[in-house]
């Protein structure tokens, strides 16, 4: 079905704004994904903060050409943009829709930091644990020696009575 031209400046608009809004950009390869399984997604991704929005893969080359460094990766199929001003958020909350539905759904590549990023490097970054955890990782580190330190002098107190 043809897109007037209107609509079409409306679609290159709201890319526009997700170009210079967002933080992370994913694209999203989409194929035979039910509107049920694509519906659950969508609300998902809002409960996170991860905007989803489905363009013709002219128009978000038209919009995204020359935005950013580096060069644009191949978007073959059908593509979507998952974004948000969260940094890691849209490729981890994609990542985990690729584990549920493997032939629907895979990362195309996308944006990261201002930086055109290929496939597996959208999926590197998508395997990133959340700051929370990121958090809980540093002091498990800090803690160790701590830690450590405390059961050596428990054993060598322990020996002196």
């Amino acid at each position: 079905m043809a897109i007037t031209k209107a609509k079409k400046e409306q679609i290159l608009e709201k890319l526009d704004g997700i170009k210079s809004d967002s933080d992370s950009i994913v694209f999203v390869n989409f194929n035979r994904l039910s509107v049920s399984d694509t519906s659950a997604m969508r609300s998902k991704l809002r409960e996170e903060g991860v905007g989803y929005f489905v363009a013709k893969k002219t128009l978000i080359k038209r919009a995204f050409d020359g935005a950013f460094q580096g060069e644009m990766p191949q978007l073959d199929g059908e593509i979507a943009v998952a974004y948000s001003t969260d940094a890691i958020a849209p490729a981890q909350n994609i990542k985990e829709f690729v584990g549920k539905f493997k032939d629907s759904i895979a990362i195309a590549g996308g944006v990261f930091q201002g930086v055109y990023k290929n496939k597996e490097e959208m999926t590197e970054i998508a395997s990133i644990p959340a700051l929370p955890v990121l958090r809980g990782m540093f002091v498990n580190v800090i803690n160790s020696p701590i830690q450590g330190m405390v059961i050596a002098l428990n054993a060598y107190a322990e020996k002196k009575s």
